[in-house]
């Protein structure tokens, strides 16, 4: 393979970074929408992040994530935005939100007929997501390890296995559907 058709296979083509758009898009419409519960809220953020996975693959829904947190408008939990969000008591959430994405969308685009798996991979990338805001919220509001978990972990755990679930039912139908229109990948 010469080097021009390398260049040309690692571009995106409009029509990728039209859907990498259109999932910022939703992240920045659910994610804002929360139930404050304590120092962290309830959000849709990891929903919509599973999904972008499994819509766009690992490389494309990484960088839509990437996009919606260096946006700079109040698009975050609550419509709130910019550092003092990111380096706040949930900002290691937010940055956590990075390797999920990585972890969950490998073992999402790895294993494509093997839901366990893919299950596994979203359970993996959210415990370390989990670990880094756990960590970070200690921290930052001087919080013991136990007091941290029960505030940015323990209440979520329902919740965000539930949307896991969802996103492992739901969004492989919708990427087959947008497929059969030519418009995954």
């Amino acid at each position: 393979m010469n080097n021009t058709a390398t260049k040309t296979n690692s571009k995106f083509t409009i029509q990728q970074i039209a859907m990498i758009a259109v999932m910022t898009a939703v992240t920045c419409v659910l994610a804002p929408l929360s139930v404050p519960i304590g120092p962290v809220p309830i959000s849709l953020t990891n929903l919509v992040i599973y999904f972008s996975l499994f819509i766009l693959g690992t490389k494309k829904g990484t960088i839509s994530y990437l996009i919606y947190l260096l946006l700079g408008i109040p698009v975050f939990s609550g419509f709130t935005s910019g550092p003092g969000k990111l380096f706040g008591p949930t900002g290691g959430y937010l940055i956590g939100f990075i390797p999920l994405a990585l972890i969950a969308g490998y073992f999402i685009n790895h294993f494509h007929n093997k839901k366990a798996l893919r299950f596994l991979g979203m359970i993996l990338g959210t415990a370390v997501c989990y670990a880094l805001g756990t960590a970070w919220l200690a921290i930052q509001a001087h919080m013991g390890l136990s007091a941290a978990l029960m505030a940015g972990v323990i209440p979520f755990l329902p919740g965000d296995f539930i949307k896991m679930i969802l996103a492992l039912l739901i969004a492989p139908q919708i990427r087959k559907q947008l497929d059969a229109a030519g418009l995954a990948r």
